[in-house]
């Protein structure tokens, strides 16, 4: 797999930053695809009452968590997709609490929830790998922020450590 370059300040909006920085292998493509691995680990041997847990109240299900990653990745894609390919239209942000709530990703078996996110992880590296260097350097407008396609698959990935480590920490501790 060819190595893609890590991004550079004001490759993205700060608020990214948090995503970003802790990802520390310069191998962007390994780390995606060994989420993969990470992700079944944790989740695939729950059975479905302990996928419905919610840590506390107000907060989203295993089910729901993944469901939201699922989506997410899906929303940065079709940005790397969008600026990749020289589309100047302005993209929109996304109110994930709102998308949750309108998913009703309790009712979906994790099995299958964890198989989608799989699938689209499949398809996340291979549309990354890919990609030309002009491509990776296009910048594009996204939630009314710049942001450069190389860093898409850095906030992909820190994305998905951070709410891998929450399953890990808040979900199946106690």
């Amino acid at each position: 797999m060819p190595r893609l370059p890590r991004p550079v300040p004001g490759d993205h909006a700060p608020y990214y930053g948090k995503y970003i920085e802790p990802v520390l292998d310069s191998d962007i493509l390994s780390t995606l695809t060994a989420q993969i691995t990470e992700a079944q680990s944790l989740l695939q041997s729950l059975d479905e009452k302990s996928a419905l847990h919610r840590y506390a109240e107000g907060k989203w299900s295993i089910k729901e968590l993944l469901g939201h990653l699922i989506d997410t990745e899906r929303l940065f894609l079709y940005r790397a997709t969008s600026i990749a390919r020289a589309d100047p239209t302005e993209l929109p942000g996304m109110d994930e609490n709102a998308w949750v709530a309108g998913a009703d990703f309790d009712r979906i078996p994790l099995a299958d929830l964890l198989d989608e996110f799989v699938n689209l992880r499949r398809a996340t590296v291979r549309f990354f790998t890919g990609l030309s260097p002009e491509a990776l350097a296009r910048a594009g407008t996204a939630n009314n922020n710049r942001i450069v396609v190389r860093a898409i698959p850095y906030i992909t990935a820190g994305h998905a450590a951070h709410h891998l480590e929450v399953v890990r920490t808040r979900y199946l501790t106690g």
